[in-house]
């Protein structure tokens, strides 16, 4: 059919990969946080997000780290330390951030 829509979003949709990308009930708050307060330790991040589970923290994690929005630095130390800390993406995200939160407070 020549008239037939087809919506873009079905296929690859850039807006449908970062909804994923930052999607979710933690994702945000660590982002929030990390950009906060700056590279931060993990047991330090799990006290901060309150009723967070050591294995959806460390799965939040790892997501942000694959889709390039965190930094994980792994010190091979006794114990070993691990910090985390937004990328240039996220820096790049906040001012979008800033607004979708004006936004928010509009509706």
């Amino acid at each position: 059919m020549a008239n037939e829509h087809v919506c873009p979003c079905t296929v690859g949709c850039p807006l449908q990969k970062a909804m994923t990308a930052i999607g979710g009930k933690w994702k945000m708050s660590i982002i929030c946080s990390l950009s906060n307060d700056g590279v931060t330790r993990y047991n330090e991040l799990k006290r901060k997000m309150k009723g967070i589970s050591n294995t959806m923290l460390a799965k939040s994690l790892k997501e942000l780290e694959d889709d390039g929005l965190i930094k994980r630095t792994e010190y091979l130390e006794v114990p070993v330390r691990v910090e985390y800390e937004i990328t240039d993406a996220v820096r790049s995200l906040i001012p979008i951030l800033t607004e979708l939160a004006v936004w928010g407070n509009s509706i």
